[in-house]
């Protein structure tokens, strides 16, 4: 599994178009072969932090190249972001805990 964290900072004046594109890109990510999730999470402080995983190289690269998500990135450096940090990477182990008939495990 390929693993994309993105963790940004949105200029104040476009935040509106911003949501639209961000809307997007998480949609078309989501039409990709090997899509696995996307998720964003938004600290108080106003920080958010995008993770995005892939089951693959190829298809995360696939994705980074798609020419609309290329447009996405541009107008994101020129437009949208005051700041911005990306990591990508593969997943080395996962440990999961699934609920049992909707109910959270108890911890052990």
């Amino acid at each position: 599994m390929i693993i994309t964290v993105f963790r940004s900072r949105l200029r104040d004046e476009s935040r509106d178009e911003y949501f639209e594109m961000s809307t997007r890109m998480n949609e078309l990510a989501a039409s990709m072969e090997g899509f696995i999730s996307v998720k964003t999470f938004v600290a108080e402080d106003g920080e958010r932090c995008t993770v995005v995983e892939f089951d693959s190289e190829e298809h995360h690269q696939a994705w980074a190249r798609h020419p609309e998500h290329r447009l996405a990135q541009v107008r994101g450096r020129a437009v949208f972001y005051a700041s911005y940090d990306l990591k990508v990477g593969t997943v080395e182990r996962t440990s999961v805990m699934e609920p049992v008939d909707g109910v959270p495990n108890p911890d052990p």
